[in-house]
């Protein structure tokens, strides 16, 4: 029992252990140095007799016998000490005190069988053993100030915040799974992971160097094809995905049932790009159509105007592109409905545009406030209506642009049963203003057309997301699952997402999406990550230390699974994220935080095997230009066909006008 008792009694009999390991080897010092003890004049007759039947035992018949056992009481007598506990002090020191103290409490010995003379003989004997012994004690002092029971070396709680990850690879036609490896309890697992739902939408984030591509978008590109898939590639820094999804279609071209057909949309190489038109009339149905594209393009030029939706001078410069747009959809069934004629068509002065426009009925409710303005020389207004969508898409009006939106090589319709295809469409990081706004018209376009019933499975992988205006991507995340579309949004952070999107938008994007995987992110990313994997239980252990002892608590409390801070310090290759899954191939461990698998000699050896994205047709420079002066003079031409009607109508005396158009016409000096 832990009285003052106790205490006192055990500390007597620790000092007589130890006293009775001091006398016996002060005996065996006697004994051996006996001589020199006599010459010293230190010996006894009393004494001599008292430890004569001593020494006759069996203990003190040789030199070794005592040492040991006076080493043994010293041993017991330190057992039981309880020192002070010191956290300064280490195994290393004690085991020095000790290892050097044995060697030279037996080693002394030897000295022994030296031919010394005896007296330097005897002093160096008692003074070796002597100071081994202490040595001994000391170090035997220092192991009861040790704290034997120490926490875990685990400075950043790696151990506690593992937690099991999914194992079991789970395929089925539309999957993409990836082999990695995590960590639980100290130990490295194999696991996978299962999107099983793509279906259900996919967010890669990751800071630049976290390895999105390499270990993420290249596997879903190849799983996709290889599972028959029709495909869209943005590829912001071409062609860096385009030649992926190019080989990986030559290697699992057997794998569809109607072949599908690769297309490129590339504005800086024009012999290895092909032509669209991305305001295709057949695509057109109706005004709205119209609506979406004018507000797509407008949006693109502006990025900041996404968060002015609304605002008078924002809206109108689009109800007037709008109304140019519906307008060549209307004019002779939309033989001129491209992007680079309805360019060319705003920059026609005011007087002849707004006579073309007003011809067009179902307009006319667009046009009304240009031209009121226009009419009551209002021109201060009017500048600001239109100056900033005709300023804008003057960025636009260049020979290599007119030639690859004025063309109709292929259609926009990706997952066309009857002619499915792979298109890849690459943005150049330095003309991403210019380059971003004709790309999100593409995209905004192609969406519309995909996103229907009765069509193909098709995958959507949009690198760089934010760097284009996705007009409608909630919408698109919301409804793709009936319609078999996987739709992948590659990102570097949300912060990046709120600032070109708006802050309403960035957490509609991404609270919706059902699959999340992200590399190294920092900030609001890492901490509303963090946030959305939850909490797991987790050990605690508290350590007190008092003047005899210390005392160790263990207890249990629910923590993050995934902190920020570990988020922020990913390396590359590193992954957290979480899947989701089908009600009838069900996941209970979601969420993941691992490595992916790359086999990168595999990789290495593919990469230099891939063939080059082939030319489409050599483009001579005549050609373009040419095509470009095409599109002026089919705009002028336009233009004096229809005023010519106008003047023909109103000099007419046989054809009745309007009050309405008259004044109009006379207004226009027509």
């Amino acid at each position: 029992m832990n009285t003052g008792e106790d205490i006192q009694g055990l500390r007597k009999i620790l000092d007589f252990t130890r006293l009775i390991s001091i006398a016996v080897l002060c005996i065996h010092f006697y004994q051996v140095c006996y001589q020199v003890f006599k010459m010293w004049g230190w010996t006894a007759g009393i004494t001599d007799r008292l430890l004569a039947n001593i020494v006759h035992t069996a203990l003190f018949d040789n030199p070794w016998s005592p040492k040991f056992a006076a080493l043994l009481f010293l041993c017991i007598s330190l057992i039981g000490v309880t020192g002070k506990k010191d956290e300064k002090i280490e195994r290393s020191g004690i085991i020095t005190y000790m290892v050097t103290g044995l060697i030279c409490y037996f080693i002394s010995i030897l000295l022994l069988y030296l031919p010394l003379p005896l007296k330097p003989l005897a002093v160096s004997y008692i003074g070796i053993t002597a100071l081994g012994y202490l040595l001994v004690l000391t170090g035997g002092g220092q192991l009861s100030r040790l704290i034997k029971k120490s926490l875990d070396k685990d400075v950043f709680n790696e151990l506690n915040e593992t937690f099991p990850q999914e194992e079991r690879l789970l395929e089925n036609e539309y999957s993409i799974n990836l082999p990695a490896k995590y960590k639980l309890k100290g130990k490295v697992r194999d696991s996978w992971i299962n999107f099983i739902n793509p279906f259900r939408g996919l967010l890669v984030a990751g800071t630049p160097g976290a390895g999105k591509s390499y270990f993420v978008i290249r596997h879903i590109i190849d799983q996709h094809i290889r599972k028959g898939f029709s495909m869209f590639v943005y590829d912001f820094k071409f062609d860096d995905l385009s030649k992926i999804a190019y080989n990986k279609l030559l290697q699992y071209y057997g794998n569809y049932e109607v072949k599908p057909k690769f297309y490129v949309i590339n504005f800086d190489d024009l012999s290895r790009t092909h032509r669209c038109n991305p305001l295709d009339p057949e695509s057109m149905e109706d005004l709205t159509d119209a609506t979406e594209a004018s507000r797509t393009i407008m949006m693109g030029l502006n990025r900041d105007w996404i968060k002015k939706q609304g605002d008078f001078f924002v809206e109108s410069p689009i109800n007037f592109l709008t109304a140019v747009i519906w307008y060549l959809r209307k004019y002779k069934n939309g033989k001129y409905c491209t992007l680079p004629h309805v360019i060319e068509l705003m920059q026609v002065d005011y007087d002849r545009l707004f006579a073309v426009l007003m011809e067009e009925e179902e307009i006319r409710v667009l046009i009304n406030p240009f031209l009121s303005a226009y009419q009551n020389k209002a021109m201060a207004q009017l500048e600001g209506q239109i100056a900033s969508a005709k300023i804008g898409l003057a960025r636009l009006s260049s020979p290599q642009l007119y030639y690859v939106l004025s063309g109709n090589d292929f259609t926009l319709d990706v997952n066309n049963p009857k002619e499915p295809k792979i298109v890849c469409m690459g943005n150049n990081p330095q003309k991403i203003q210019t380059y971003g706004a004709v790309l999100s018209l593409y995209i905004s376009r192609m969406i519309k057309l995909v996103n229907r019933k009765g069509q193909l499975k098709s995958s959507l992988v949009v690198d760089e997301f934010p760097s284009i205006f996705f007009l409608g991507a909630d919408s698109l995340l919301a409804t793709s699952r009936s319609n078999f579309v996987s739709t992948t949004l590659v990102v570097q952070n949300y912060d990046q997402i709120r600032k070109d999107y708006g802050a309403e938008q960035a957490d509609v994007i991404t609270g919706i999406v059902g699959n999340i995987i992200s590399g190294q992110v920092t900030g609001s990313t890492a901490k509303k990550l963090s946030e959305s994997f939850g909490k797991i239980m987790q050990d605690r252990k508290s350590k007190s230390i008092n003047s005899s002892d210390i005392s160790i608590s263990k207890s249990t409390q629910m923590d993050s699974a995934i902190p920020a801070s570990k988020i922020a310090s990913l390396s590359s290759g590193e992954f957290v994220g979480v899947v989701s899954d089908n009600p009838e191939q069900k996941i209970n461990l979601k969420m993941f935080n691992c490595a992916i698998q790359n086999d990168h000699k595999a990789i290495a050896a593919e990469e230099s095997a891939y063939q080059d994205i082939p030319t489409v047709a050599p483009v001579s420079f005549g050609e373009i230009t040419e095509n470009y002066i095409q599109i002026k003079r089919e705009i002028e031409f336009l233009v004096e066909q229809v005023c010519t009607i106008i003047r023909e109508r109103a000099s007419s005396p046989e054809q009745e006008v309007s009050g309405d158009d008259a004044k109009n016409q006379v207004n226009l000096k027509i």
